[in-house]
């Protein structure tokens, strides 16, 4: 199997050097078949200077601003390739991470969708502690959704891999959808189609900057309003968004 990581990214020319070592880190690591494509998406500052500066990293622009926007530009880009793995410009891959997604769609042929949660490297421990309460809940409805309602599964947006076939059998993403529930889009989805898993074993390092300034109860709060929608309405019920970096 060959893997594409697709990371968009806006205005990041502070993070995106970090996360794209890890990323070439890791593949060089584990000496796994993969790719990089960035999508600079409509930034204003060096974010797709800086990404152009590493050899073997492929940038393509997305003018129209928006995460999904942007995912769809780097899916478009990765035509060719067996799995995508969508991280965020903000993440940093740990050791391993390619080993264990290897691993899980080696095992199970009909998984179409892995995903896992994020460690987050720069809050407070008593911040991670609450995120850690609120990943055992969401474990708990993963296994509700996926096994005893079937109406869909769990993803993290910034650290899942799909299988390219089958995103595009499902008709691939939805543009209206600007930020909130694009996760659970996905997952809801690709459930129809095969195996979407949430699992500890997969865990990305990440920001916590948007839960520093939102804060940590409204920020779950939000997401989990969506998560829901999304699940049994199809669509989610927040559109409006902050920027987090700078403009």
């Amino acid at each position: 199997m060959k893997l594409a990581f697709v990371i968009p990214a806006y205005n990041e020319e502070a993070l995106i050097g970090k996360c794209l070592e890890s990323v070439l880190a890791e593949i060089k690591r584990s000496g796994r078949d993969a790719d990089v494509i960035v999508v600079n998406n409509a930034s204003k500052d060096r974010t797709g200077e800086i990404a152009r500066s590493f050899a073997g990293v492929r940038v393509v622009d997305e003018p129209k601003k928006g995460l999904v926007n942007a995912r769809d530009a780097g899916f478009a880009a990765s035509e060719g390739y067996d799995l995508v793995a969508n991280i965020d410009s903000d993440t940093i891959v740990p050791e391993g991470w390619l080993d264990t997604v290897f691993s899980e769609f080696a095992k199970d042929d009909k998984l179409v969708c892995l995903s896992g949660p994020y460690i987050y490297y720069d809050m407070a421990w008593h911040n991670r502690a609450l995120i850690g309460l609120f990943y055992g809940l969401t474990y708990l409805i993963y296994l509700l959704n996926r096994f005893a309602l079937r109406v869909g599964s769990v993803v993290q947006g910034g650290n899942f891999v799909f299988k390219r076939a089958a995103w595009a059998a499902v008709g691939g993403y939805d543009r209206s959808i600007e930020f909130f529930g694009e996760d659970t889009d996905v997952a809801v989805r690709l459930s129809k189609v095969g195996g979407v898993k949430w699992t500890f074993a997969l865990k990305m390092k990440t920001s916590g900057r948007r839960l520093e300034s939102e804060g940590v109860f409204r920020t779950a709060g939000t997401y989990t309003l969506n998560f829901f929608w999304v699940t049994f309405r199809g669509k989610p019920k927040t559109k409006a968004y902050n920027d987090i970096r700078k403009q």
